[in-house]
C-alpha cells in the first residue's frame, strides 16, 4: 500500500514564514522531526546532500521547499483550461516519461507556496476579467497537487474558494489515491476532480512511486460519490505488447467500479506517449535501467511551437490508437465526453 508521501527534509525560504501556513508547516515538521534547513529562494536550493547524480536526483524527489510564489502572473493552459494556478511545483511520482524533468532539469525537488490567498486574489482578477465567461484553472500543470495536500490543504482551500465563485473552475488531475481529507469539501460543482489512469503494465513500469490502478479507480468512486464532476486522462496511451488488452481491461474496471451516479457527466482526455531529445537525454539520466521505448527511427518527428519538435507515433499507428481507445470508451461509457485526443 503506498503510504501518503512525507519528505525527508524541508526547506524554508524566510519569507515562507510570515504566512500562516508557512509557521504551521514549520511547527508540524518539527513536532514529527523532519530535518529542517533554510534557503534564501525557493529557485536556489543548491546544497542537497547525495554522492552522485543518482542519489541526488532520488534525494530530491523526497525534498519539500516551502516558499512564497512571487510571480502571480498565471500562464495560460491548454488545452484542459484558461489558466495555469500554482500551487506547487514537482513531484514525488518517479514516472520515467514525464515531462516535468525536463521543465524542472536540476530543480525536482518538490515546492509548496505559503502565500495561497495572493494567489486566490489574483486568480479572481482574471475570473473578474473574463466573466461572464467561466474561467478554468489547472493546479496540476506543474506538479501532482493531491499528493502534498494531505500535509498542506492549499487544494481543499482552493476548491471551497472556487466552490464559492460564480464564474470560476478548478480542475486537477492525480496518480494518488489520498483524496479522503477532500471528500468533505464543499465544492459545489465547480471542481471536476481528474486521475490520470493507464494499461497495468504502463504503471507497473514507469510509473514507480505512485497509486496503483486499483487505488486510483476506487479513490475516483468516492470521489464521485462526494458529487464531484469527474474526469480520466488517459496517459501516455503506450504502445506495447497486448496493449489493446491492457487499456480493454482498463476501462472494463473502471466501468466495473464506478457508480452510476459518476456515469452522467464524465469526461477523458486522451494523450500519446511522446518523446523530445533533451527529455530523452534527461530520462535515460535519472533512470538508466528503464524499458521505455525511445527509438527516435520509429517515429515521426512533429515540429514543436518553441523550436524542440516531439517523437510521436506514426500515422497508422495513432489510428489504431484512436480506434481502440474510442471504441472502448464508447462501449463502457456511452454518455462520456472525449475532451481531446493527442
Amino acid at each position: 500500500m503506498l503510504k501518503p508521501f512525507m519528505p525527508q527534509l524541508v526547506y524554508f525560504e524566510p519569507g515562507a514564514l510570515e504566512y500562516p501556513l508557512g509557521k504551521q508547516l514549520k511547527e508540524k515538521f518539527e513536532k514529527l522531526d523532519v530535518e529542517i534547513r533554510y534557503t534564501t529562494s525557493h529557485n536556489q536550493v543548491r546544497n542537497l546532500p547525495g554522492e552522485n547524480h543518482f542519489q541526488k536526483y532520488r534525494i530530491a524527489k523526497s525534498t519539500l521547499v516551502v516558499g512564497v510564489r512571487k510571480t502571480l502572473k498565471f500562464d495560460t493552459s491548454k488545452p484542459s483550461a484558461e489558466y495555469a494556478i500554482p500551487f506547487a511545483t514537482g513531484c514525488m511520482g518517479h514516472c520515467h516519461y514525464c515531462y516535468l524533468q525536463t521543465t524542472m532539469g536540476s530543480k525536482p525537488y518538490i515546492r509548496t507556496y505559503v502565500n495561497v490567498d495572493e494567489i486566490f486574489d489574483a486568480a479572481d482578477q482574471y475570473i473578474k476579467e473574463r466573466a461572464p465567461e467561466f474561467t478554468r484553472f489547472e493546479a496540476a500543470c506543474t506538479s501532482d497537487i493531491v499528493g502534498i495536500d494531505h500535509i498542506t490543504h492549499t487544494l481543499k482551500r482552493a476548491i471551497e474558494h472556487f466552490g464559492e465563485s460564480e464564474h470560476g473552475k478548478l480542475r486537477f488531475v492525480t496518480k494518488f489515491h489520498h483524496v479522503d481529507h477532500l471528500l468533505d469539501a464543499k465544492h459545489n460543482g465547480k471542481t471536476r476532480f481528474r486521475f490520470s489512469i493507464n494499461a497495468d503494465y504502463v504503471i507497473k513500469n514507469f510509473e514507480p512511486g505512485t497509486s496503483r490502478l486499483d487505488q486510483r479507480i476506487e479513490a475516483a468512486a468516492k470521489v464521485a460519490e462526494a458529487g464531484y464532476p469527474l474526469g480520466f486522462i488517459v496517459a501516455p496511451i503506450y504502445l506495447h505488447e497486448g496493449w489493446e488488452e491492457g487499456y480493454k481491461t482498463m476501462f472494463e474496471h473502471l466501468e466495473a467500479t464506478l457508480p452510476a451516479s459518476a456515469k452522467k457527466d464524465l469526461t477523458f482526455e486522451f494523450i500519446q506517449h511522446r518523446f523530445t531529445k533533451p527529455a530523452k537525454r534527461v530520462i535515460e539520466k535519472n533512470y538508466p535501467m528503464t524499458k521505455l521505448e525511445l527509438n527516435e527511427e520509429e517515429r515521426r518527428y512533429k515540429w514543436g511551437k518553441y523550436g524542440i519538435g516531439k517523437y510521436i507515433y506514426q500515422k497508422d499507428e495513432e489510428q489504431d490508437i484512436k480506434y481502440h481507445l474510442y471504441s472502448y470508451m464508447e462501449k463502457a461509457f456511452p454518455d462520456a465526453k472525449l475532451e481531446y485526443f493527442t
